[in-house]
């Protein structure tokens, strides 16, 4: 098997589209996200990716059909004359190792390339440790210029934190993006990082949406994220009923 595999179901005729990325990440918001996306906008998959850079494993689905990890491309054209055709990648991991990383974004981006990508979204969560009421967006970009841009959609930019870093995809993609002319945003919903965040996926995607002139709607999301909201509850109170140390007896 070579490193990296791309099967085509199809070569979709597309203008210039805007490349999206969602791999699992923290809070596997940008997951979350990109898929919501691509259920409302009912886009079409035209390419799958295997790697041997993915786990070693199949994914057993309904009626024990397997299917081996792989990710995923899709395709959405442009209702209107305000919004632009769609790239939007999804998939099962990422790659497990540096190399595979880098193989596996450098692999997409000549695809990317070769349909005359011009900016790419890539979404994902900013860990802040702890359980977040209304997530806010935060933003980096490859530019001056679209920082500017970006910032009138609400996104708060990391200011002068060289200590901040983007793993994976969602990072390689703006750095490696460079070097075929794209330019590129990251967009990071805030998120404890303790379980998958709906909550912060929402947020990310109502900025998207913004930008991209889409109007899709959150309902899923809006009942995926009063059931994650409904278990940090129950933890909570758990919390205060759980023994003080002098309460016990003894220690085991």
């Amino acid at each position: 098997m070579e490193d990296v595999v791309i099967r085509y179901l199809e070569k979709p005729k597309i203008k210039e589209p805007v490349f999206i990325e969602g791999l699992p990440g923290v809070g596997n918001v940008g997951k979350l996200a990109a898929e919501h996306l691509v259920d409302e906008l009912h886009a079409k998959k035209f390419a799958e990716i295997y790697s041997k850079y993915f786990p070693p494993q199949v994914l057993v689905g309904n009626g024990g059909l397997i299917k081996l990890v792989n990710n995923e491309l899709y395709y959405s054209k442009a209702k209107n004359k305000e919004q632009n055709d769609l790239i939007i990648l999804v998939g099962d991991y990422q790659g497990l190792s540096p190399e595979g990383q880098y193989e596996i974004s450098d692999a997409i981006l000549k695809i990317l390339s070769d349909y005359n990508v011009k900016r790419i979204f890539t979404l994902g969560g900013y860990s802040l440790g702890k359980v977040v009421a209304e997530p806010k967006v935060l933003g980096a970009a490859t530019n001056k210029a679209l920082v500017k841009e970006i910032k009138k959609s609400g996104v708060k930019f990391l200011e002068g934190a060289l200590g901040d870093s983007i793993l994976g995809a969602s990072g390689l993609f703006l750095g490696l993006g460079k070097f075929y002319d794209i330019d590129s945003v990251c967009l990071m919903g805030e998120t404890s990082g303790y379980f998958v965040d709906p909550k912060s996926a929402r947020a990310v995607l109502h900025v998207l949406t913004k930008i991209l002139n889409l109007k899709i709607n959150f309902e899923e999301l809006e009942v995926k994220a009063q059931q994650i909201d409904q278990i940090t509850s129950k933890l909570k109170e758990a919390e205060k009923v759980k023994p003080k140390r002098e309460d016990l007896g003894y220690i085991g």
